[in-house]
Parts: C-alpha cells; structure tokens; sequence
C-alpha cells in the first residue's frame, strides 16, 4: 500500500449532486439524494479563492494568497471517531512535515480552522521536532504527548503517520518522546514496532476476521459525515494472506459496504463485479465492469455516480504501482459520469482529499 500522488498542485470541488444506493443503509434498495462529498476532483485545477467580507479577491489579491499558503492534508478525528484526511490551507513553511504535526495539535493553530463536529489529535500544548533521513521522519515530542485518553492511542498513531507520509519524502515514521525512542504509546502501551507506514493501516475494521493471523491489510474509502457535510473515509480491512490479486479484492471490499454497526455508506452495491480480470500496465488500471456499476438517473439514462468513482479511484491508487483507472462496462469504454461527460481518458488521484473549505 502506498500513496501514489503526493503533494504538488492543488484540486477543485466537485458541483455535482449524488444518488447513494439502499443496501440497507437508507431502507431497502431504495435511492435517496444527498449533497455530494464537496472534496475532491478527478481533474487538476486551480481552486476559487474564497470571498473576504463578501466581495471577491481581486487578480493581485489572489495572487498574493497562493503565494503565502499551500494545501495540506491533516488527519484529524470526525464525530464518529474515524481518522479522516481533511485538507486545509497552511501559511507556507520551511518546516513543512513539522508545521503538518503542529496543526495536530488540540487547541494550537488548526483551532478556527476545524471543520465542523471534528477535532485534533494531539494533547494542548504538545511539542513535536521533526528530522527527516533517508525517508524515515523521526516526530520527536515533548512530555505533554502523554496527556491522551487511552481510547484515541490508535488513533493518534494513524493521524500522525498518515499525515507525515502525504509528504514525497517520508515513507516511514519514527516516535520519541523527549528524545527517547518509543517502542510503545505512554499510556495503553500500544506496540510501536521499528518504523511507522500505512501499511499499518487506518480505521481498523476487523468485524469479519475471527483470525487475522493469515492476513493482510487492505485501505479502501467510504463515505461519511451527514448531509451538508460528506467526506470520505479510509477503512482498513483484512484479506487472505494468500490473495494476490489487491485490485479484485479491493473492489470485492466496496462492493460488500462497510460494516452494518458504521456510520459509514457507500454507493457500491453487491451486485457490482468484474467481468474480466484487472489489467495493470504502466501505472494504469483497466477495469471491466458489469451493467451493475451503472446507476440510472434517468429511465433511458446510465451513468457511472461521480461517488463511486472517487471511492474507486482513491481505493486502487492506495495500492503500489496504481496512478490511474480505466473504466469500462461490458468491454466498452464509452461510459460517461454523472454530468455526462464520457470517461473517455483514465482517471487519476487527486492531490489531496476532502478540500472543502470551513
């Protein structure tokens, strides 16, 4: 598992609005409207900037403020406890991966800039140098790191890692806590073995795993949050050990939805498969699909929902050697998304998720 695309321009919002599918999680199988996750853009773009005092930015004005800020992934914790990437504007730093860890923490400089009904990660007051070596950052931090609830210790070890390693640079995470090296979290004792990464994974779920013994991690996203306010998730779930085909298994992962006791939704149906096997060559994805993929708006009218699409494509590119996926639907690649644009080119990560402004 690995993050393809990193940090180098930023992305638009989507404008659209989306269908999530029943499977149980509105009543039956029955469709219901809802705002779209207004976070990420399968197109590169520059962004709008923000009115101030309701009137808009002039040229130079514009200008000046892309100048002095950058997009910057922060993993913070949503209402629901889930370790969530919400991208927010930083004023720019020589420090980056250091800045990204100050932003963690509670009641410092991401205060007046969290999204609603989430919170930061690390204790008030927390202290946190960073060095970065050979890929490997070590987050060095003072004694306040030690005042955290024992529930969020998973947690802050997610957000920390995940943040960090959006940078091209860091691969790998190191812990000390006043410059002694960690080898478990200071208050439930959480092991800390040699160097953190995301294969470690992020919002564990392991709801149908009686061993996980013969095991691996696989990331893929949901949909959270409410209406007005959805972003999407990464869940870590476990697949055989002996599965060699990620591509197949991920997509039988969204197909099968989040677990029953979540918040979380998807648009993915169970019926969703593929009708041939994944072709992978030079970072692209080909995926065959059946007619299932197709959500209809219109009684003569099939598209494939902007939000599924973005589940997929961030779920594939997680995976080491994926950059973009194709789609196509019973051998033909003239589908068109929800506006009705054909997918005619494949489509790539975003550079960063969940980009609503707050």
């Amino acid at each position: 598992m690995s993050k393809i695309r990193k940090i180098t321009v930023v992305t638009t919002l989507l404008a659209s609005s989306v269908w999530l599918a029943g499977c149980g999680l509105f009543g039956g199988e029955e469709k219901k409207q809802i705002d779209p996750p207004t976070d990420v853009s399968l197109v590169d773009e520059q962004p709008a900037l923000e009115e101030t005092n309701g009137n808009s930015q002039s040229g130079e004005g514009k200008e000046e403020a892309v100048k002095n800020t950058i997009k910057r992934e922060l993993y913070l914790i949503d209402k629901d406890g889930y370790v969530v990437p919400q991208t927010i504007e930083l004023p720019k730093s020589e420090g980056a991966a250091k800045q990204a860890l100050e932003y963690l923490v509670e009641k410092g400089p991401v205060t007046d800039m969290l999204p609603n009904g989430f919170r930061a990660v690390l204790p008030a007051d927390t202290q946190v140098d960073v060095d970065i070596k050979d890929g490997v950052a070590i987050a060095d931090f003072s004694k306040e790191f030690k005042n955290y609830q024992k529930e969020d210790e998973l947690k802050i070890l997610q957000a920390i890692t995940w943040t960090l390693t959006q940078f091209e640079s860091i691969e790998k995470v190191q812990l000390r806590l006043n410059g002694e090296e960690l080898t478990e979290m200071p208050v439930g004792g959480t092991p800390i073995h040699e160097e953190l990464s995301r294969a470690s994974g992020i919002n564990l779920d392991t709801s149908d795993v009686v061993d996980i013994t013969n095991t691996k991690a696989l990331t893929v996203y949901y949909v959270g949050g409410e209406p007005g306010n959805y972003y999407y998730v990464p869940v870590t779930r476990r697949v055989s050990e002996n599965t060699e085909d990620n591509i197949t298994a991920a997509i039988s992962e969204l197909a099968k939805g989040p677990a029953m006791s979540s918040k979380l939704q998807t648009e993915f149906v169970p019926d969703i498969a593929l009708v041939d096997k994944p072709v992978l060559e030079d970072g692209k994805v080909t995926l065959n699909f059946n007619e299932s993929i197709l959500n209809s708006f219109k009684e003569k009218e099939k598209k494939v929902s902007q939000s599924l699409l973005n589940a997929l494509v961030l779920s594939l590119t997680e995976q080491k050697g994926i950059e973009s996926v194709e789609i196509q639907v019973n051998g033909k690649a003239d589908v068109v998304n929800e506006e009705g644009k054909k997918l005619s080119e494949p489509v790539v990560r975003p550079d960063q998720v969940n980009t609503g402004s707050f």
